[in-house]
């Protein structure tokens, strides 16, 4: 089955651009609500796009904070499930200011909708740090 792979790419560059650069709103604009958010301590329903604006507004200070300043998209792959359903898995690796990798990586797998050609997050599975 094949679907937009270029709307999940582009999607998840700009949700990566905002979450570096503190821009709750923009990474927000990238996801579905309701959604969940699952790891192996637990799960997450989100139910507003403020909830997540306000969480990845507040994650590059975290990153900074660590020496990271930046990540890339690494899609590992994508699986069409109908042509506007997918599972994306992702591996962001630490960046630092001259684009190097520094220390792991985190992976996360999403489940993506892609509507009138716009993908969207609606529920991430997230793997851990390599």
């Amino acid at each position: 089955m094949a679907g937009n792979d270029d709307a999940v790419r582009e999607m998840l560059e700009r949700f990566a651009r905002a979450f570096t650069t503190g821009d709750g709103p923009g990474a927000a604009a990238c996801w579905e609500v309701p959604a969940l958010v699952v790891a192996e301590d637990g799960s997450r329903a989100v139910s507003s796009l403020s909830e997540v604006a306000a969480f990845f507004g507040g994650a590059a200070q975290q990153y900074q904070a660590k020496g990271i300043t930046g990540t890339r998209v690494d899609v590992r792959g994508i699986d069409w499930y109908t042509p506007r359903l997918a599972a994306v898995r992702v591996r962001w690796p630490y960046l630092d200011d001259a684009g190097q990798e520094v220390g792991g990586a985190e992976e996360s797998v999403y489940l993506v909708r892609v509507k009138e050609g716009a993908a969207r997050i609606c529920n991430a599975t997230l793997l851990g740090t390599s």
